[in-house]
């Protein structure tokens, strides 16, 4: 049986944005507003849904997500560094913060951490 952490403990808000994806790392870009991230930057949420004009976007701040990740090595699972990979997703870094991944995917290559 798979295990299912869509959604626990999330919590949300909506800013303006441009050129945003669901499912990509985002990072605050200026007030009320949020972008995409550049490689081995750090990273606020994940944007869940973005509106049809793709001007405005609800991005989960805290709680369990899932993003893609990319890199040689998968992340690990526990306390990992994660950085964006400047693709929408995240990779493992040297630096960076800590998160605590509670399941890597790797036919799919998604990792689902805590924010």
């Amino acid at each position: 049986m798979r295990v299912s952490y869509e959604g626990i403990g999330q919590w949300a808000a909506t800013f303006a944005c441009s050129g945003v994806r669901e499912g990509q790392v985002v990072k605050v870009s200026e007030g009320g507003t949020v972008s995409a991230c550049e490689e081995g930057g750090s990273f606020c949420g994940v944007a869940l849904a973005v509106s049809r004009g793709g001007d405005a976007c609800t991005v989960a701040l805290g709680g369990m997500v899932t993003a893609g990740y990319s890199g040689g090595t998968a992340p690990g699972v526990g306390w990992v560094n994660l950085a964006a990979d400047g693709s929408g997703g995240v990779t493992a870094a040297d630096g960076g913060r800590s998160y605590l991944v509670v399941d890597v995917d790797s036919s799919v290559k998604t990792v689902t951490f805590v924010l």
